[in-house]
């Protein structure tokens, strides 16, 4: 169930991008409580287009082809993955804490994207111009390279 929002369609998808929700890995969560995180910031509903649990289970938030609320000056030509956990116990170090179950439905989705966007760069939310958190909490740009996508 993707969740409705009244943003307009994208014209062109140039990025995949991967976030983390910079949660620790005990917590369990999903796009109803991102969600809920972001319309309390105002947004009309979670900015990321897709999210991956703990479990590995992909779910949808934001309609695929709808502009999402994830990377300033990149939302109308992007997707946002985000991956739940990212962050150390401590609440505060970024950590590269996913599941092989993550990563696994991480490389599916982002295959499965790449095929009907082909043309669309994948890299992590930090790896943008003016960036300066270290979300997704692992180098996108390497996996990237190493999954062959």
């Amino acid at each position: 169930m993707a969740y409705k929002c009244t943003t307009a369609k994208r014209k062109t998808t140039d990025f995949i991008v991967v976030h983390c929700s910079a949660t620790t890995s005990k917590m369990d969560i999903g796009a109803a409580e991102i969600d809920r995180w972001h319309r309390a910031k105002g947004y009309q509903c979670i900015g990321y287009t897709f999210v991956i649990r703990r479990n590995g289970t992909v779910e949808e938030g934001r309609e695929v082809d709808v502009i999402g609320a994830h990377v300033q000056n990149h939302n109308a030509t992007s997707i946002g993955i985000c991956m739940v956990g990212g962050v150390a116990a401590d609440g505060k170090t970024a950590e590269n804490n996913f599941t092989t179950e993550q990563f696994a439905s991480l490389k599916q989705l982002v295959a499965r994207l790449k095929t009907k966007y082909p043309n669309a760069v994948v890299q992590g939310h930090r790896d943008f111009h003016g960036v300066t958190k270290a979300c997704p909490s692992f180098d996108c740009k390497a996996w990237v390279k190493e999954n062959k996508l």
